[in-house]
């Protein structure tokens, strides 16, 4: 298969910086406002950082940890993976000193956007968090809305965690948000960062197809994505990611753009659009959802003030 990616495809490894495993920013990524960095830690490690311009997120992708920042400490309970149970998180402000600490070692996503609003810092409840089921049959997944423009406030940022099962495509029918129209589309940059399931020792593996929209950088992608690997996408029609048979296929997306209206509005490209309207007549895939957040580690303190705590006992290991 012909690897299409014209930069716009980071292979895991490629983008490493520094601490991270992954490191995005606007200036790597040549855009204006999403960021997204992979920070792994040893047990016992610490990471300390400057929030500069830019709000952050911090969501433990497996592992727990310590968030201070602002006079106040945050306790994450995190999780084992991805694939085993909705995470709760921390938000920091922007021009912020951030110390994060893993008393069992794990990795993080610290997902950001430049923005102009200084909010504080937060807690977020994995209980709190809408788990919602999209599409039906083939089309099945199951997104975890944890900083979703109606859910969590925050300035620019957007962000939330897609599962597909096996043989499922997600992010379809290939839809677009590159021009700005009120109440119709909005312009975000978007980061995609992807997780695959291995079956025994075989290694998991998806697809993700962006084509232009005639907007922009004309942004074409048809890549083959294993864990690790981030695609960007600051325009075009982005869909369909498809997980190989036997294989879940978990990515986090991570938005941001320049409208002072915070919202996700798509656009569904005309071709594909008629897709949604089978979707009433068919099931919803049974293997589908793959957990609540009701069931997440941090389900038993889920209160901002439960998670004030400096102690690091409680934090699932990795």
């Amino acid at each position: 298969m012909t690897d299409t990616t014209n930069g716009f495809h980071l292979r895991a490894g490629q983008a490493a910086s520094g601490p991270y495993a992954l490191d995005v920013d606007p200036r790597s990524a040549g855009w204006g406002y999403s960021s997204l960095r992979v920070l792994e830690l040893e047990p016992g490690g610490s990471h300390a950082w400057e929030t500069g311009e830019s709000e952050w997120i911090v969501l433990p992708l497996s592992g727990g940890c310590t968030v201070e920042a602002e006079g106040e400490t945050l306790r994450l309970h995190g999780r084992e993976s991805v694939f085993a149970a909705v995470s709760d998180f921390a938000y920091v402000p922007r021009e912020a000193q951030v110390t994060l600490s893993s008393a069992a070692g794990g990795r993080f996503a610290l997902t950001g956007a430049r923005c102009e609003r200084r909010l504080p810092v937060r807690y977020g409840a994995a209980e709190d968090v809408p788990v919602e089921l999209r599409g039906s049959g083939q089309c099945s997944r199951q997104v975890n809305n944890f900083a979703a423009a109606h859910v969590f406030e925050a300035d620019r940022l957007i962000a939330v965690e897609v599962l597909t099962p096996g043989g499922n495509w997600s992010s379809y029918p290939p839809h677009k948000h590159d021009e700005a129209r009120e109440g119709v589309e909005s312009e975000l940059e978007e980061i995609y960062y992807y997780e695959i399931a291995p079956h025994g020792a075989t290694e998991g593996v998806g697809y993700q197809r962006v084509t232009p929209s005639g907007r922009g950088r004309g942004t074409d992608v048809l890549a083959e994505v294993r864990g690790g690997d981030a695609v960007l996408i600051p325009d075009g029609w982005h869909g369909p990611s498809m997980a190989a048979p036997g294989h879940a296929m978990y990515y986090l997306n991570v938005m941001a753009g320049p409208g002072v209206d915070r919202a996700w509005h798509i656009c569904d490209h005309p071709d594909h659009a008629w897709i949604r309207g089978t979707w009433a007549e068919t099931p919803v895939d049974p293997r589908l959802p793959l957990y609540e957040a009701k069931d997440s580690a941090a389900s038993h303190a889920s209160s901002p003030e439960e998670a004030r705590a400096g102690a690091r006992e409680g934090e699932t290991k990795r």
